[in-house]
Formats: structure tokens, sequence, C-alpha cells
């Protein structure tokens, strides 16, 4: 049954999802990588492709940007489309001096100052976890396929953490020993979402920004070093 924001019929969304934030990217994916994909929703302009990968059935779809938006979209997805996995794909700012553009960090916990958990399900709640199986699927399969990637905590900001008026203020406001190596702005609805529906969350992000790196990537770069992180998703959902 469709929902406010989703077209998609019953049983055209498959039970893993790869979500980036980027609606181009979602197509991009299906085009690239699926077979057969079939645009199952255009609702709002965030599309939802449902093909295979490998023989395996796949869907990929996007969230848009900030808590509120993947809130909605992965809500749904859970809720009324049997969608049991969801591997969010996206890009971050790195926060410690060794990451290098594009390296694929694999989030464990995720903090954030948003008062999302308590005024969705009266919980005053600020750090969740990733799905520990499905991130140690994606951590057995990286390995695999010869992809690195570098596990750690990630802050969800509710504001892009280069336009705040002073980041250092908001660092001091972190749990003692939470240590982020990344930020973002999504996975923390997400993995809220995924644990108060009894469901399984994942989120790979790529390194696109950072205070300790100055070169600017080319298009070409930039697609490749997206590629990998995509093709490791999707890897992933077949294991």
């Amino acid at each position: 049954m469709p929902t406010p924001h989703n077209e998609a019929k019953l049983g055209e969304i498959a039970e893993t999802v790869i979500m980036p934030g980027d609606p181009l990217r979602a197509k991009y994916i299906a085009e690239n990588f699926l077979e057969n994909a079939r645009l199952v929703n255009k609702v709002r302009g965030m599309y939802a492709y449902t093909g295979t990968y490998k023989g395996k059935t796949i869907s990929v779809m996007a969230h848009g940007m900030g808590i509120p938006s993947i809130g909605i979209y992965c809500y749904e997805l859970y809720k009324f489309y049997n969608v049991q996995n969801i591997i969010r794909i996206g890009s971050c700012g790195g926060y410690k001096p060794e990451l290098k553009l594009f390296d694929i960090i694999l989030s464990e916990k995720v903090f954030s100052e948003s008062n999302f958990a308590l005024t969705l399900n009266n919980d005053d709640c600020h750090i969740v976890e990733a799905n520990y199986e499905l991130n140690d699927i994606i951590e057995k399969t990286a390995e695999k396929n010869n992809i690195n990637i570098i596990k750690g905590n990630t802050v969800t900001t509710d504001c892009f953490d280069i336009y705040m008026t002073d980041v250092n203020e908001f660092l001091k406001r972190l749990p003692e020993n939470f240590n982020p190596v990344s930020a973002e702005m999504e996975a923390f609805a997400l993995f809220y979402i995924a644990k108060m529906l009894n469901k399984k969350a994942s989120c790979l992000m790529s390194v696109v920004d950072s205070k300790y790196i100055k070169e600017v990537a080319t298009p070409e770069e930039r697609e490749q070093g997206l590629n990998n992180m995509i093709k490791l998703a999707l890897e992933s959902s077949c294991s």
C-alpha cells in the first residue's frame, strides 16, 4: 500500500535497500550496477528502483538530506514495505588527520544532539549503534574484495558542520571518549528507527572533505571513489 511519500506497491521494494542521499545517485546506481532495474517511486523526486544484482533482488532509494528526511523514508520502508536491511551510502567529513579523500568509513556508534528519538518515541537517546550482524557482513565482504574500510564512531549533525560558527565548541559537547572519525547528517535517525522496529541498518561513508585535506579530487577520482563504496554495499547485500 503506498504511503504519503512512496507510491511503490507492496512487493515492489526488496527486503534489502541501498540508500544514498541524492536521487540522482540512486538513478546512477540503478543504471550502472543493477540488472532489469525499474523505477518504483518518484514522489517528490525521491527516486526508488528495484532490480537484481548477481541474481539477488535489491532496491536502491534516495533519502534526501538530514535527519527528518531519512527518518520519514526509512520508517516507511521498514514499517510498511517489509524492508529488513538498509545500508546507507553517503559522503562525510573526516575528523582524523590520517584520513584521505574517498577513504571508506563504516559507522559503529553514532551520536547526535538532536531530540529526534525523544520526539518520535519519547526516548531521551543520543547514541545508537549500527546493527552488529550487518556490519560484520560488510567488514568480511570488504576483506574478501580487497576494499579497505575504516571502522569508527560518527557524529550526526543537524546542520552542515562546515557552516558551524565554531565546530570545536560542538566537539566539546560530545560524550567523553566518543572520539568520532567522521561527521554526516542522517545515520542517527536510520540506526534509531532500525533499533525501534527491530530491523537492521548500517552506514558506509566516503570521505569528501576534511580540514586536514587540501587537495581537490577530479570528477574521475570522485566517481571511482564512490563506486568502491557502492560496490561494497551491493556485494554485502548478496552475502
